[in-house]
């Protein structure tokens, strides 16, 4: 436990930006998710909408600093694929 007072300031916004960042994370993941469950099912139109939202999730990740812009171009260009795929 730190006894200066500037690194316990440090430590509650340490803290805060883990949330941040975690409840961010987690909302890329669900949609991620939702989009990968709407592709399985075949459903084209659903399937756009959860595209979209997905794509602007991980290019928003990448804004925060939370995926690496590879990584977010990878994930995005099997979500593509996946979505040509069905037709």
């Amino acid at each position: 436990m730190p006894n200066i007072k500037s690194a316990k300031k440090r430590v509650l916004i340490g803290k805060a930006r883990n949330a941040r960042n975690k409840a961010a994370k987690s909302d890329l993941k669900t949609a991620i998710k939702k989009f990968e469950a709407a592709a399985a099912e075949g459903n084209r139109t659903e399937t756009d909408g959860a595209y979209k939202v997905a794509v602007k999730k991980v290019d928003q990740a990448v804004a925060k600093g939370i995926l690496h812009k590879n990584a977010a171009a990878h994930k995005k260009s099997a979500m593509t694929l996946k979505l040509n795929r069905l037709g």
